[in-house]
């Protein structure tokens, strides 16, 4: 594996001192007073949830119980016509007439007794008649329920043996809340007394209790969240007249950049106090900067100035010296503009409109470069990969990097030799590279190379290898982008240099 190197923005550094704004404050106390007021809204709604619910449970449960009672009250057979004789016969036909819900389950149990068979009459279509065993145990019919109780014994023993004509058991598919109904013989006759159970599975209407209050939930947090944001809004209105007071002591003059304000306490006004000694280190940020420029240039632009005079100090009369003579002044002319201009770029970079982002066909973007920097030099060049989609960067920042890492690639390895350039999208990020078949980098130059006026040890094939700022600008490019350059090289093996640009992109795919 090569060795990698990744390259990063710089990173902001963090306030010595954290303040706590006012608005900040007023804020806190709106969300604060909000959040109570909404967590009663959600615990009344609780509330009234689960009592509806339980309302539900109990209308249904009264209800069936209030259908058999009304049914056993008459006492007759709907088809024959004919008195039941039996309790089970009773609870059998009531069940066949019975169409529950899917939360419902309806049973009923027959007690053994002294005599456990009763012999019931029904008229069939053909008029015969015939005679039906009654068995203790239990009887149900209708659609499988959530889970059959009346097939538990333990369940059903716990119903049938609890003194409460209503309670709450616990079973597989949930709590269930039964009501139970004794059903007794007909008077004189012989055979067992039962029970007739209506359950009713509550774990369905809990999960829709629950997803309501969930969405209730959720809608409060929006609505802390947008009332959050109001306070902070309002609160900057309020706050409006210390921020103008603020932002004058930020525009004060340039005379004096060493001086700072002693900053103490944890109010607007300290806020204030130490906008103002930011504002001096920016001020001296950017003075640095310029004088940074002034030494780069001075330091690079003295070379091919000394040239310049002293060819042009011992330049002959002869037609053929004054020929070579301005040959190499406009040679030095030349090399000296494209320093000043990368100069001039680089100081740019750190103003905010050096990237104006726009959404880029990516396919597009990258087959515009392959063509821009094929004219470069006499290499096999090599489309590996294209990426699809589109994303949000400036495409002509982007090329120019391309085409620096393209002019390197050439200018470090030999011709007719392989270089490869593609694109791909990875994740949220987009990567565009070039890869020669150089001599490659040593690790430990690595980091150096990237630096203005440095070369990292490599020597260029066929003259002078620049001024050393084509990496830095690569790298500034990368940077305004958000992203970062990665390098894998090393000696006797090229090297490969990756622009890794994060972006907003359309779902895109590679293609070879």
């Amino acid at each position: 594996m090569f060795p990698t190197l990744v390259l990063r923005g710089p990173q902001p550094e963090l306030p010595h001192h954290r303040r706590v704004p006012a608005r900040l404050i007023i804020m806190a106390w709106v969300v604060l007073l909000m959040a109570v007021v909404l967590l009663l809204v959600n615990i009344v709604t609780w509330s009234a949830l689960t009592a509806r619910m339980d309302e539900r449970v109990d209308r249904a449960l009264s209800q069936e119980t209030g259908e058999f009672e009304e049914f056993a009250s008459v006492g007759v057979d709907p088809l024959t016509g004919e008195p039941f004789t039996d309790v089970a016969s009773l609870i059998r036909v009531h069940l066949e007439r019975q169409h529950s819900d899917d939360s419902e389950i309806l049973f009923g149990w027959v007690e053994e007794g002294e005599n456990a068979e009763t012999p019931r009459q029904r008229g069939g279509a053909s008029g015969s008649e015939g005679e039906t065993a009654v068995e203790p145990g239990r009887i149900r019919q209708g659609q499988d329920p959530p889970h059959d109780v009346s097939a538990d014994p333990e369940s059903v023993a716990a119903i049938l043996e609890s003194s409460d004509a209503r309670g709450t058991l616990d079973t597989p598919a949930g709590p269930v809340e039964w009501e139970k109904v004794r059903a007794l013989p007909p008077e004189g006759a012989q055979s067992p007394a039962g029970w007739f159970v209506i359950g009713y599975f509550t774990d369905e209407d809990q999960a829709a209790t629950r997803a309501t209050m969930g969405t209730i939930a959720l809608v409060s947090t929006l609505g802390l969240i947008a009332a959050g944001t109001a306070a902070w809004w309002v609160a900057g209105r309020i706050l409006a007249p210390v921020r103008l007071v603020r932002r004058t002591a930020a525009a004060i003059g340039e005379e004096d950049l060493t001086q700072r304000i002693e900053v103490s306490g944890r109010d607007d006004i300290a806020a204030l106090a130490e906008q103002f000694n930011n504002m001096l280190d920016r001020l001296e940020g950017a003075f640095t900067a310029q004088r940074r420029f002034v030494d780069d240039a001075g330091h690079e632009l003295r070379t091919p100035i000394t040239i310049v005079r002293g060819h042009l100090e011992l330049m002959g009369d002869s037609p053929e010296e004054r020929e070579e003579v301005v040959r190499l002044v406009t040679d030095e002319l030349d090399r000296m503009g494209r320093i000043v201009e990368d100069l001039l770029l680089l100081a740019k970079a750190q103003q905010p409109d050096f990237v104006r982002s726009e959404p880029v066909s990516l396919a597009e973007l990258t087959s515009d470069i392959d063509a821009k920097v094929r004219p470069l030099g006499d290499r096999s060049w090599r489309l590996e990969t294209v990426a699809e989609g589109t994303a949000r960067l400036d495409p002509q920042r982007i090329t120019q990097a391309m085409v620096q890492l393209a002019a390197n690639a050439v200018r470090y390895s030999a011709p007719g030799s392989t270089v490869r350039i593609g694109s791909a999208l990875v994740g949220s990020d987009v990567r565009l590279w070039v890869s020669d078949q150089g001599a490659g980098i040593p690790t430990e130059d690595h980091g150096r190379v990237f630096e203005r006026f440095s070369r990292g040890g490599r020597t260029a094939r066929g003259g002078d290898g620049g001024a050393g700022l084509g990496l830095a600008i690569v790298r500034a490019i990368a940077e305004a982008h958000h992203g970062r350059v990665d390098l894998r090289s090393a000696p006797g093996q090229g090297s490969t240099f990756t622009l890794v640009i994060p972006v907003d992109r359309t779902i895109g795919r590679e293609h070879a």
